[in-house]
Order: C-alpha cells, then sequence, then structure tokens
C-alpha cells in the first residue's frame, strides 16, 4: 500500500467537517451507511460507465472523499487499481487498516479536494454520499470540479452523488431522536433554498455530551448540470437511487449525475 499525504491549509483553521469527520463517534451516527450499500452504489456505477475491472491494465479510480473506505474498498476488491482520498485522519486510517486486513493493494492520500494534485491521471473520479458543497462560498466548489477536471483522462468519468433538494424538502424532519448501541442521537435539521444544516447531540452512556455541524450546498437538477457543464463536462445520466433507477425529482432519495469529461477540454 502507497500512502501519499499534503494538507497546505493551516492546521489551525478547522472548519466543521474537519472536526467532525475527524471524531470516532461519527461512524456511530453513520453506522447504516454499510458495505453493502456501497456494493450497490459501485456495481451501478460501473454498469452505467461500461468500465469493466476484467480490462487490463487495470482502469484508475480516485474516491476523492472516501471516509471510511467502504466505495473505494469495493472498487478495489473488484481488482480496480484504487487511489483513496480524505481529508479526515481517523477515515483515513479506518479506510487503511480495513485494506490491510483485507489485504487489498490500494494507495492513500489525505488531500483538502480544494487543492487536490497528482502527477498521473484517472479513469474515473468518485463523489458519494453527499461528499460536495461544503464550503462557504461556490468559488470553492467551483474549484473542486476545475481540479477533478485536470485529474481525469482524456474521456474520463466523474460521478457526483448528491441530495435530491425537491424530495429533501417534501420529506424534511425538524428534529429526530434514535438510538445507536448506547449512544443517544439528536438531530435537528434547518433548511434554506441554498443549504441544509444538521446539528447533532450525541450523548454517550458515560454522561458525555458532544455537539457537531454539518451543512451541505443544496443543488437544484439545472444548477448540478450547469455546474458540471461549466468544467468541461457532458452530463450523460443521471439516476435516482444506488440502484441505478431513473430520477424523479419528486421522489428520488439520491441526485447521482454521471458525467464525462469533454473531449476538446481533456
Amino acid at each position: 500500500m502507497s500512502d501519499h499525504q499534503s494538507h497546505s491549509r493551516e492546521e489551525n483553521a478547522r472548519e466543521w467537517f474537519e472536526e467532525w469527520f475527524d471524531h470516532p463517534l461519527y461512524l456511530k451516527v453513520y453506522h447504516h451507511r454499510d458495505a453493502e450499500e456501497a456494493e450497490r452504489c459501485v456495481r451501478t456505477i460501473l454498469d452505467l460507465t461500461g468500465i469493466d475491472p476484467a480490462e487490463q491494465p487495470p482502469h484508475s479510480i480516485l474516491d476523492i472523499a472516501c471516509g471510511a473506505g467502504r466505495h473505494a474498498l469495493s472498487f478495489a476488491r473488484t481488482g480496480l487499481r484504487v487511489t483513496a482520498n480524505d481529508l479526515s485522519p481517523y477515515l483515513l486510517g479506518q479506510a487503511r487498516e480495513q485494506a490491510t486486513t483485507e489485504g487489498i493493494e490500494m494507495e492513500f492520500s489525505r488531500q483538502d479536494m480544494r487543492t487536490i494534485r497528482f502527477e498521473r491521471q484517472f479513469d474515473l473520479i468518485a463523489q458519494l454520499f453527499s461528499s460536495f458543497g461544503y464550503f462557504e462560498t461556490d468559488q470553492e466548489d467551483r474549484d473542486v470540479i476545475a481540479n477533478i477536471s485536470s485529474l481525469l483522462s482524456p474521456g474520463g468519468w466523474y460521478v457526483l452523488d448528491l441530495i435530491n433538494p425537491a424530495q429533501l424538502k417534501s420529506q424534511f424532519t425538524p428534529r429526530t431522536e434514535r438510538n445507536s448501541a448506547s449512544l443517544s442521537i439528536i438531530e435537528e435539521r434547518t433548511l434554506s433554498e441554498r443549504h441544509v444544516t444538521k446539528r447533532i447531540t450525541l450523548h454517550e452512556a458515560n454522561g458525555r455530551e458532544h455537539s457537531f455541524t454539518e451543512s451541505v450546498r443544496i443543488y437544484s437538477p439545472a444548477e448540478a448540470i450547469a455546474l458540471l457543464e461549466s468544467g468541461g463536462f457532458a452530463v450523460e445520466r443521471m439516476v435516482g437511487d444506488y440502484e441505478g433507477s431513473t430520477f424523479d425529482e419528486a421522489t428520488s432519495p439520491r441526485m447521482m449525475l454521471l458525467a464525462r469529461l469533454s473531449l476538446s477540454r481533456s
């Protein structure tokens, strides 16, 4: 396993995702997002892009915000050549540990997606489970798209998995309470035209309390397509869940865009 690290931002300038995603309780809150869900998502992506794991040499995949590695590991199990990138040392360590346990050969990288750089290009870049739109400005999102464009091979694929805002608004629940093992979880949500924000309060059995915030930029289908097209991509397909169902703006839980880098921009 190879490892690449670069973190050019100020270490003391921690943003909400740096604090929350680097905390061990994060995985307990989202334990229901499991390997089986990731396997379904990866199978759908490979089917819809036509990427064949049996081809030699293997196609190269970058999971640009891999978290604990659910999708990166699933791609790697098929025989693809995978690079797993994340900003969280904790989640990246979890991914590396699982790869070691399974004997999976893959590369690890710790870089901020706004400034990510490699000396090579990839055949597919995946950005899954709402790992886009974390930043304060739209320009930062455009910076991410520009980086992805520069890192793709000619004709390469970019898969962007977003929340479907219409379905989110119709099913919006301001507050929920649930338990995960010995952890009590309270989630309080606010919704604006451009963001969904969640305040998460966690109570451990030992009495300790923790609070974290999540805030994700909401993109309508038209806005998401325009953003990708501005970065030199052509959106070839949009599906509404991890099984690849046809996108329905009113009911689909996800908005997963499969885009290809325009040859004229590569």
